[in-house]
């Protein structure tokens, strides 16, 4: 179930280009065989894909992910920052993956959520305990679109959905990073400075 439901999320939380429109249906059919508490935001998320003019959706996503650092999709930032420490956090993560064959190209950062997910659907083990490592960003990340009334917490609730209740320290982690937000020091990524001065991270 949770490789099936990490590999809809995985294409649901990218941008939302023609290719994910054409999706749709078999998005929806994928969507409707998982559990409700899963399912069901996908479900939602969908139903808007699907309504809205594709130069709204792309004009929505771009001003939630690119202009609003607390909905930031690379992980990695939410930890560590622009620091040494992500730089570090990036490289293991790409051995990772090239570990379980996944490849990715000169312009894909391995800490956006979509990889994170596609990996996790690929290896689910792994992937879960990546996807928990990752919480507190993740759980900041839901709440944010949720106060920023974004249809794509929807597709966090469903993320959210497939991991264990948030516990003790994890509570406190999150709350912790709502509070002080994540380290800056931008200092010692390469080789990923360049990609993400471009993002504007």
């Amino acid at each position: 179930m949770s490789a099936r439901a990490w590999q809809c999320q995985s294409l649901l939380i990218g941008y939302p280009d023609a290719a994910l429109v054409e999706r749709a249906a078999l998005l929806t059919s994928a969507a409707s065989t998982l559990p409700t508490p899963v399912g069901g935001p996908l479900l939602r998320f969908l139903d808007h894909l699907r309504a809205t003019p594709p130069g709204r959706l792309t004009a929505d996503y771009v001003a939630t992910f690119d202009h609003r650092k607390r909905c930031c999709l690379f992980l990695t930032y939410y930890g560590h920052g622009d620091t040494r420490r992500r730089g570090m956090a990036l490289l293991e993560l790409k051995q990772q993956y090239a570990a379980a064959g996944l490849s990715l190209t000169d312009e894909e950062l391995p800490d956006h959520l979509s990889v994170m997910l596609e990996y996790s659907a690929i290896c689910p083990a792994e992937g879960a305990a990546l996807l928990t490592a990752h919480r507190a960003g993740l759980e900041l990340l839901r709440l944010s679109l949720h106060d920023a009334h974004s249809p794509w917490a929807d597709v966090l609730d469903s993320v959210s959905a497939t991991l264990p209740p948030l516990v003790g320290d994890q509570r406190t982690a999150v709350a912790k990073l709502a509070a002080q937000g994540p380290p800056a020091e931008k200092v010692g990524l390469a080789p990923f400075a360049p990609l993400l001065e471009g993002l504007g991270r």
